[in-house]
């Protein structure tokens, strides 16, 4: 799908009002840099994706997956990471499920964190 830039920034700001559960659920320990003083932004535009969140301080990009990523959207999240990880970005994907155990996923996060050297 191609998008403008303007649409791009507009779809970004409908999510933002629009968050599902689980990202709410996961924003409320990344934001404000909670998640060990990491500046994290969500729904953010880069090109022609928007991605659920971003650690600005490392460019890790976290995506939350429904079930429709196990099969529906699986090539196009292929080409998506392709995309992303030639521009510099490290991407990690978490099922909504995994929430269930938030302590978790919040370690799974921050050893991906601690994983990356952020970018000059």
């Amino acid at each position: 799908m191609k998008r403008s830039s303007d649409e791009t920034i507009n779809f970004a700001k409908y999510l933002r009002k629009n968050m599902t559960d689980c990202e709410q659920k996961l924003w409320y320990y990344l934001r404000g840099k909670r998640f060990f003083g990491y500046k994290f932004k969500r729904q953010v535009p880069i090109d022609k994706y928007v991605v659920d969140f971003l650690c600005t301080d490392t460019n890790l990009i976290i995506e939350l997956d429904g079930s429709q990523h196990l099969n529906d959207k699986k090539q196009y999240d292929i080409e998506r990471d392709n995309y992303l990880s030639q521009k510099g970005y490290r991407i990690i994907r978490i099922l909504d499920n995994d929430l269930k155990n938030i302590e978790s996923v919040l370690e799974f996060i921050y050893k991906n964190i601690e994983k990356v050297t952020p970018s000059p």
